[in-house]
């Protein structure tokens, strides 16, 4: 097998190598956009406090004439509540039984 990292031979390979510095870019285009921008929105705000007197002008009012008079809606009666009875009375419960009574073991001794 041959190289890889070798050209075959009955090819010429030419290389050049090109070390130029380049020219320093000027950065100062973006800073005098933001200063003009500023001085445009200065101007505008400057010209509308001058032909406006300094107040938004008023909207006009349109004339409203509105009939709001809507019939309420009717519902349907309630149904009648069932008959109670005049008096109620409660269930008789039975009587509590006497606790039942254990004899106290007596001591041995």
């Amino acid at each position: 097998m041959t190289d890889p990292n070798l050209p075959p031979p009955d090819r010429v390979i030419h290389q050049t190598t090109i070390n130029a510095a380049r020219e320093p870019r000027r950065g100062g285009g973006m800073g005098m956009a933001f200063i003009l921008g500023a001085l445009v929105v200065a101007a505008a705000v400057l010209a509308w406090f001058v032909f406006a007197d300094g107040r938004a002008p008023a909207p006009e009012t349109p004339e409203l004439n509105v009939d709001i008079n809507v019939p309420a809606p009717r519902l349907p009666d309630a149904p009648d509540l069932p008959k109670l009875p005049d008096r109620v009375t409660p269930p008789e419960l039975p009587k509590p039984a006497a606790p039942p009574t254990v004899v106290a073991p007596e001591p041995k001794g």
